[in-house]
């Protein structure tokens, strides 16, 4: 099967999501929507900048996406601004003709920056139909494929932490695991104590709670294929980004030689990245993240491919509450989610960013939003009162002083 027919294979389901969203489009016409600006808000939150975008439009009703794309918020801003002059004028709820103008007509296709821009937009799109109709989102895009959207929670790589997860109700928690010593991977410590580390944490929480790894691509292809036979007794629910992105057959090789499920694909963009690594069956897990893959929509086409390969999908998703939100509608609908990352913020003015938030979770499982559109709103005023600073991320080095990957 080539990628053609892969994407061919998604058949009736990607109907019948095209079907929804104009039969929805057709329901918010006689508002004569137009999209009059687009507006973007940085808001600094430590060692991440979230990259946020408003539509508005000629009714004053306006939606709200996210972008965020770490260490390149500043470019990421431009990339959304770049793409106003093609949406001026033109109805937001005909979101897919709206996406095929932003990702067609520039020529240049692709990549973080760009599609993590569409992405942005294409959220807010999702916001105002669904605000437009009375709706949350997921009822447009066929309906609840379930009831609850499980969730995992991201923790660093100590007992303590994992079985405080445990302890407010998660079955599921992830960390990286391998060790770097003064920004250095030294490759045989890094593996040796990356499985010590995750056997300690396997004894705490017992047999049941599931262990996501999150290896951050810091492994050449040799530890690779050391840490993942090395910990297979240990069940991973699944080992993220244990190879690079460049070629496919150095994860087809590791596939080959471990029997711990595989998960990648938060560097990924769009479904046409996605085809083959379904079609292959080199992963147990796709991780596309909705902010930078494409979008709403794009997400739930990906979701399918996923389900027409028996592959499951976990949404990567370390970013704010619209991030969360727009993956979780995403979730509620598409059969081949079945867990979802959730990285939850304590700060106060977090909350008060989001006017108190809008996701809920009880037992570690997220309930399904009900609010129309995307569900939440920013406070502009709050987000002004952290403005964007550069965040210098880690610069690990193997001992030879040559540049390890994360």
């Amino acid at each position: 099967m080539n990628r053609r027919e892969a994407l061919l294979g998604m058949g009736g389901a990607a109907v019948l999501a095209r079907r929804a969203l104009a039969q929805a489009t057709a329901k918010a016409r006689p508002l004569a929507l137009k999209i009059t600006g687009l507006r973007t808000m940085v808001v600094n939150v430590g060692t991440q900048n979230w990259v946020f975008c408003k539509v508005l439009t000629n009714q004053g009703l306006t939606g709200l996406g996210e972008g965020s794309v770490t260490s390149k918020e500043a470019t990421v801003v431009s990339a959304i601004m770049d793409n106003e002059r093609l949406l001026l004028g033109k109805d937001p709820t005909e979101i897919e003709l709206r996406w095929q103008e932003m990702f067609r007509y520039p020529r240049w296709r692709g990549g973080p920056i760009l599609s993590s821009a569409i992405s942005a937009i294409e959220i807010a799109l999702w916001d105002i139909l669904g605000k437009a109709l009375g709706v949350p989102i997921y009822r447009l895009l066929g309906g609840a494929a379930r009831r609850r959207v499980r969730l995992y929670v991201d923790v660093g790589d100590t007992v303590e932490e994992f079985l405080h997860a445990k302890e407010q109700g998660y079955t599921a928690a992830k960390a990286g695991f391998i060790a770097v010593q003064n920004s250095q991977v030294v490759p045989a410590y890094a593996v040796r104590e990356g499985a010590r580390r995750l056997a300690a944490v396997r004894k705490a929480v017992g047999e049941d709670f599931d262990i996501a790894i999150d290896t951050h691509g810091k492994l050449t292809p040799t530890m690779a294929v050391d840490f993942c036979t090395r910990i297979e007794e240990l069940r991973p629910l699944f080992v993220e980004e244990a190879t690079q992105l460049e070629d496919l057959d150095e994860l087809a090789q590791l596939h080959s030689k471990t029997r711990v499920p595989l998960a990648t694909g938060e560097r990924l963009f769009t479904k046409y990245a996605f085809a083959e690594l379904c079609q292959r069956h080199l992963v147990s897990y796709v991780q596309p993240d909705v902010c930078h893959a494409g979008g709403i929509l794009e997400l739930k086409k990906i979701g399918v491919l996923a389900e027409t390969h028996r592959v499951e999908m976990a949404p990567h998703n370390p970013q704010s509450e619209v991030s969360t939100l727009a993956s979780l509608h995403v979730d509620a609908c598409t059969p081949a989610c079945t867990i979802q990352e959730y990285h939850p913020r304590p700060d106060a003015w977090i909350k008060d960013l989001f006017y108190g938030g809008a996701v809920v979770v009880k037992n570690g499982y997220a309930e399904l939003p009900e609010r129309p559109g995307l569900g939440v709103d920013l406070d502009e005023k709050v987000a002004a009162k952290h403005p964007y600073k550069p965040v210098v991320r880690p610069a690990y080095v193997f001992p030879d002083g040559s540049v390890a990957d994360y």
